[in-house]
């Protein structure tokens, strides 16, 4: 099952797992809008796999499976600015 992950990867940002501007690749690395916008070639920068929108999960499904609470955070990835 999908992780739902909290969090953008590179910057932190919170992204809750109703909202449609996440994107993930194979390994769900989760990253914001912003973030993946950055990446060459549409891909992630961990794995070089593409990204592709995250998936919404209908809400009564969400209630009955939350989205993860386990942030994952790449300092090293951080855009400077």
């Amino acid at each position: 099952m999908l992780e739902l992950r909290p969090n953008c990867e590179s910057c932190d940002v919170d992204l809750p797992a109703d909202s449609p501007d996440v994107w993930i690749c194979s390994f769900e690395c989760t990253w914001c809008t912003d973030c993946a916008a950055s990446f060459a070639d549409n891909a992630c920068p961990n794995d070089t796999g593409n990204l592709v929108s995250r998936p919404l999960r209908a809400p009564a499904k969400l209630a009955e499976f939350p989205a993860s609470t386990q942030r994952v955070h790449n300092a090293e990835l951080q855009k400077a600015g």
